[in-house]
């Protein structure tokens, strides 16, 4: 019997998770020397480069003193929630990572939440000692009381801690006394954790991850949690609702290394990808052939915000994008819902408009530029929190909200929270830095960011996690400045732009193609402003001294696809194109506007 461990690899954003995952594939000596492997080599998808995270858990294997290890990297951030849940499944023990300067953040203690509660076994990495300010023996201090207040058993709050570096690639038992390489946390990995254990009986496996491949279709990916699956073996698929589809097995194959070797049969306790059924989804049951039995379905918590998504109806339609129609749309989320299991969709009254749930903003805008990158054409809708009736009150979900700022700009940070019904309820120093906890309605947190990186210059570091739904906090000021909005369709000039500046601040650039009804800027005033800026300089014979001075235009604001999302009101919409993203007002014309206001008040 095959020695196997199955750790899933959990920590807050940028806390060093896929680096260190790097150099134990390095330290096992699963590349020759001259492989220019690079680095983060499981953020293999271009999203995850550009963004720096975790966005879909990855799966691996290492081999190391004769012990297979399976080795699953999890995303970090709170939105990507639902990923954590399905895959902590395939998990015996959880390898705890935490930055040695910042400790627990808000979406450590939520990963570290889940895994607690499905009696996995932690060992604790604090990482980045190497950094200046860091205090480790404090953060591991902190660790414990987070685990006891999340209540973890006797045994899961003995758990063993290591220090260390992933960038520089060692661990140690004692942060003072640097290592070579990482071979005490392999070690620890080993001793601590207990090997898969075997148990006798019929087959029982469940799907908590998916693949797609363009010859073989889908392909299900879990852990053998009873018996032995085979090659050709027949097979019951348990759905989630209870039904039962008979189906074969085709081709079974394990992880090995960054690939998969294909195998004639798999033990339980360890991992598998699975070809040849039709019709499963993430939580099924691959079950005996005769003698059927489901396991616990993954139970995955709800979807707090919610966003329009509809055809793209702009004057400039199907110019850059070849998936435009509202079938190419609907088909593009029900095959985003197979594998996102914290997504849902939900027709409207409109044929061509969907209301998707999601987790936050990021969830959502991960899926929308996913959708871009693919060559759709799609506007959206103000992100909106779903709210719940509970005992005949109405309960929206807040947030707690943890900001890192310098102590001298808090202030301001204290003042923009509490401007949207923020509840400051933990102050205090870290080094030069100023430690914040608010409670805050999620609806607060929507626009927040930008806001708060302005006033801090940039410093600020903001992380929040789901606390609950509680009443209804009331309203909360949306935009303070109106918009600037086209009058006419044709090219933007520099010498219309350079007359208008002392009216707000512009989005476009001079020489750009845009639409009656498109945002072109912030108005100064809390109003909007239709302009026209559009008109060239009208030329004459005549020269006079100062007419023909060099126009100078302040660059034009760009947003991100999140901070256009968090920027828009309810009668507006992003409108997203494989090459652009433009802003716009749901009604075009001025007369629409006017006859239809009465809807968004």
């Amino acid at each position: 019997m095959q020695n196997i461990r199955n750790i899933a690899i959990i920590a807050h954003v940028d806390h060093g998770k896929t680096t260190l995952v790097d150099k134990i594939l390095h330290f096992t000596n699963l590349f020759r020397d001259n492989d220019g492997t690079g680095d983060l080599i499981l953020d293999n998808n271009d999203l995850e480069r550009e963004r720096g995270i975790t966005i879909v858990a990855k799966n691996v294997s290492v081999q190391y003193k004769g012990v297979k290890i399976n080795v699953i990297d999890t995303p970090g951030h709170a939105d990507f929630g639902g990923e954590v849940e399905r895959v902590l499944k395939m998990a015996d023990g959880v390898v705890l990572l935490v930055d040695a300067f910042e400790g627990p953040m808000p979406q450590t203690r939520f990963v570290t939440q889940k895994a607690l509660a499905l009696g996995l076994k932690p060992l604790v990495v604090v990482n980045k000692v190497d950094k200046e300010n860091c205090r480790p023996d404090e953060v591991y201090e902190n660790v414990f009381d987070l685990f006891f207040s999340l209540d973890a058993t006797e045994e899961q709050l003995a758990f063993p801690v290591l220090y260390g570096s992933s960038k520089n690639g060692w661990m140690s038992t004692d942060w003072k006394e640097p290592k070579e390489d990482v071979s005490e946390l392999l070690d620890a990995i080993i001793d601590h954790f207990p090997p898969s254990p075997f148990v006798e009986g019929t087959l029982q496996m469940q799907i908590t991850s998916l693949d797609y491949s363009t010859f073989v279709g889908r392909i299900a990916i879990g852990r053998v949690a009873r018996g032995t699956i085979k090659e050709g073996q027949p097979i019951s698929l348990m759905k989630r609702d209870g039904k039962v589809v008979k189906s074969r097995v085709k081709e079974l194959h394990t992880f090995e290394g960054l690939g998969r070797r294909r195998v004639q049969e798999v033990a339980c306790g360890d991992i598998c990808a699975v070809v040849g059924i039709e019709g499963f989804d993430i939580g099924d049951t691959i079950a005996d052939f005769d003698n059927p039995e489901q396991l616990e379905v993954i139970h995955i918590d709800e979807p707090t915000m919610n966003m329009l998504f509809t055809i793209n109806n702009s004057p400039f339609f199907g110019k850059e994008g070849k998936l435009v129609t509202s079938r190419h749309i609907h088909d593009r989320l029900q095959k985003e819902l197979e594998k996102n299991l914290a997504l849902r969709v939900v027709p409207t009254e409109s044929p061509d408009a969907w209301l998707v749930y999601g987790r936050g903003i990021l969830h959502l805008s991960v899926l929308i530029e996913t959708m871009r990158r693919e060559g759709y054409e799609l506007q959206v809708g103000q992100p909106q929190v779903i709210l719940k009736e509970i005992d005949g009150k109405k309960c929206e979900p807040v947030e707690v909200l943890v900001v890192d700022v310098p102590a001298e700009v808090s202030g301001k940070v204290i003042e923009l929270v509490t401007q949207r019904k923020g509840e400051l309820l933990i102050m205090e120093t870290k080094g030069e830095m100023q430690h914040l906890e608010f409670e805050i309605p999620s609806r607060g947190i929507i626009g927040l960011r930008n806001n708060v990186l302005t006033a801090t210059a940039g410093e600020a570091v903001m992380a929040h996690r789901l606390k609950g739904y509680e009443p209804w906090k009331g309203t909360i000021p949306g935009r303070l400045h109106g918009v600037l909005i086209s009058l006419d369709k044709g090219t933007t000039t520099a010498y219309s732009i350079d007359k208008l500046q002392d009216r707000g601040r512009f989005f476009v650039d001079p020489g750009v193609d845009i639409y009656e009804g498109q945002i072109l800027g912030e108005h100064i005033r809390d109003n909007d402003l239709t302009i026209n800026i559009t008109k060239g300089k009208q030329l004459t014979n005549m020269r006079a001294s100062g007419t023909d001075d060099n126009t100078r235009i302040a660059p034009a604001i760009k947003f991100s696809l999140e901070e256009s999302m968090e920027y828009i009101q309810a009668d507006e919409y992003i409108e997203v194109t494989p090459l652009s993203t433009r802003l716009r007002k749901i009604y075009l014309t001025e007369n629409e506007r006017k006859v239809n206001a009465k809807k968004f008040q």
